[in-house]
This record gives C-alpha cells, structure tokens and sequence, in this order.
C-alpha cells in the first residue's frame, strides 16, 4: 500500500481505469452475442441494427484504449463477414 499522497491517487485511478476498461469490453462481448443472435434469428432489421451498435462501441472503445486499435479492427472484421454470410444465406434461401 503507498503511503505518498500521489501514490495514493495513481492506485485510485487506475481503479477507476481498469473498471472503465472493464466496461467497454464487456459490453463488446455483448453487443457481438446480440449480433451473433439477431444473424441466427435471420431479421434483417435486427442485424443491421445490431451491427451499426456493434460497430460504433468498437470504435470509441479503439479511441479510448480501452481495447488495442488491431482488436477492434479484427473484431469489426469478423463482424462484418458474420453479417455478409448471413446475407448470403438469405438471399440464397429466397
């Protein structure tokens, strides 16, 4: 445990860092299930809607540094195919 003042005040936020961080990538994880979700439930609707929410909490997590620019890149990436797969499918199945 610190004992200057300063020290002090690093530990406590970096606490409140970590949590923020914390935040931004569970939500992440969230918002790519919904995702996940709506292209197995194959409403159009919903996929765009999910994939704009994806994409958009990627980005400002990125900007924060709350996650690595490359992940959210990589994750966008993996996204956009789950949508355009799912694009094929439908409009093979139509």
């Amino acid at each position: 445990m610190p004992n200057i003042k300063q020290q002090k005040k690093r530990v406590r936020v970096a606490a409140d860092e970590r949590m923020e961080n914390l935040r931004f990538r569970s939500t992440a994880k969230t918002l790519a299930k919904r995702l996940q979700a709506a292209v197995a439930d194959g409403d159009e609707e919903k996929i765009a809607e999910a994939h704009r929410r994806l994409v958009s909490w990627l980005d400002r997590a990125a900007a924060r540094r709350a996650i690595h620019r490359n992940t959210a890149a990589r994750r966008k990436a993996q996204a956009d195919r789950l949508v355009s797969s799912s694009a094929l499918v439908s409009s093979a199945a139509s």
